[in-house]
């Protein structure tokens, strides 16, 4: 079973439930630039940047996707 987003989230972070669910959303639109399932180092990196953008106020899903793409350089073909 592929982690969720919420797997990442660690120590003292807390997020509102709409925004966990946001970057959830996130997190699977951008894992499915990847064969199935993504490797643990790309998820990693996937939820890590989607984590710190959303620690900064950043609460739109495809924002979040393509910004963690373009952290490991693919580019984003799901919308």
């Amino acid at each position: 079973m592929v982690p969720t987003i919420s797997n990442y989230i660690q120590g003292l972070t807390v997020f509102e439930p709409e925004i966990i669910s946001v970057m959830g959303d996130a997190y699977e639109r951008a894992l499915k630039s990847f064969p199935t399932p993504a490797p643990k180092c790309v998820r990693e990196v996937v939820a890590a940047r989607i984590i710190d953008m959303a620690k900064t106020g950043e609460s739109d899903p495809r924002k979040l996707c393509d910004e963690s793409l373009a952290a490991l350089h693919v580019p984003n073909d799901n919308g």
